[in-house]
């Protein structure tokens, strides 16, 4: 016996001195993200972060809806980090999905815009920002177009094309009817609706994906836009004289954000890549390459470059931003009154 009991911890001692021997697996972070622009992401983020953690990187990709309803199946775990709109995002935290971040842990959170750094309360921050407005062909309408207002002017009839109202920006269309009829959208729906509908006869078409907007605007089938500036460069390559117009009441502010899904099993690490996509080397090489725009001030673009983004803090200060807890409440009814205009 007393022969055994010595095999054994000869045994026991060469297992843990093989255990000890073996390399620590390396951790594993799972963002969950839309999956463009995926050879950039990998060159200017992943790769480098991958270096500075020594860890590896899974993706899980799809639309906004479709990976949040993922997560919410799941009661929020199986992602460490989620990229969203902020209408997505707020969904997210109105439905318990989301932790809230620690802001000690992302120092690079001080070199961001105010807007950028809590749009949501104590969530995740906004890793670009980008806006709403009016997009017209200059060489074709006169006067130029200077106020949310001329989107109902005499002269535009069946020249606008708006977004559709499930869509991000398409939302945007009934706040700003209910300023054209003197009305709050979210305290008297009868009046923004009945703004819509006079706004009609300038609609020649809704649109539901940048694609389709480029193609209304190349075959001259609309010469008028609401939309999101990132659609800009698509829209003058096909229509150089397409101008983006600027509004006296200003563009409305649309922000991308990162959070930290309740489930997460590597918090730290979340924190960490968080962090790192806000520095200012990651945000200087996402602008200047085409891929978002900076939320970062210390990003520096010369106007060439810049000419793309929602950047600088005049233009910043300028954005109207968007109650999305009301907005998200009104939408299910919004959506079946402009169906009821517009048809399905």
């Amino acid at each position: 016996m007393k022969g055994l009991t010595l095999s054994r911890v000869a045994g026991l001692a060469i297992l843990a001195a093989t255990t000890i021997a073996l390399p620590a697996q390396a951790q594993t972070l799972t963002i969950s993200w839309w999956g463009y622009n995926g050879e950039k992401m990998k060159a200017n983020i992943i790769e480098p972060f991958k270096k500075i953690c020594g860890c590896d990187i899974v993706f899980e990709t799809g639309n906004n809806a479709d990976r949040l309803n993922k997560l919410k199946l799941r009661g929020g775990k199986g992602v460490d980090v989620i990229y969203l709109t902020d209408s997505f995002s707020q969904i997210g935290i109105q439905q318990g999905l989301f932790q809230e971040v620690d802001r000690a842990k992302l120092p690079n959170l001080a070199d961001l815009y105010d807007l950028a750094k809590a749009p949501q309360g104590n969530y995740g921050p906004a890793y670009t920002i980008g806006r709403v407005g009016i997009v017209y062909d200059k060489a074709k309408v006169n006067p130029p177009i200077t106020s949310w207002n001329d989107l109902w002017r005499d002269d535009l009839k069946a020249s606008v094309t708006l977004p559709g109202i499930t869509t991000t920006a398409g939302p945007l269309t009934v706040l700003e009817a209910g300023k054209h009829a003197g009305a709050d959208a979210y305290e008297d729906t009868d009046k923004a609706f009945e703004a819509i509908a006079a706004l009609k006869p300038n609609v020649v078409k809704n649109y539901n994906t940048g694609s389709e907007l480029v193609n209304l605007i190349s075959t001259g089938e609309a010469k008028v836009a609401l939309a999101q500036d990132f659609t800009l460069a698509s829209m003058q390559s096909a229509v150089p004289t397409m101008s983006w117009a600027s509004l006296k009441e200003g563009d409305m502010a649309t922000l991308n954000t990162v959070n930290i899904p309740k489930g997460s099993e590597n918090v730290e690490l979340a924190h960490q890549f968080i962090n790192f996509i806000l520095s200012k080397d990651v945000q200087q090489a996402e602008a200047e390459q085409g891929v978002d725009a900076p939320v970062s001030t210390k990003v520096v673009l010369t106007p060439e470059q810049a000419k793309l983004w929602t950047y600088g803090a005049d233009m910043i200060a300028k954005l109207g931003r968007i109650d999305y807890g009301k907005l998200n409440a009104a939408q299910a009814d919004w959506i079946d009154r402009w169906n009821e205009i517009f048809g399905m």
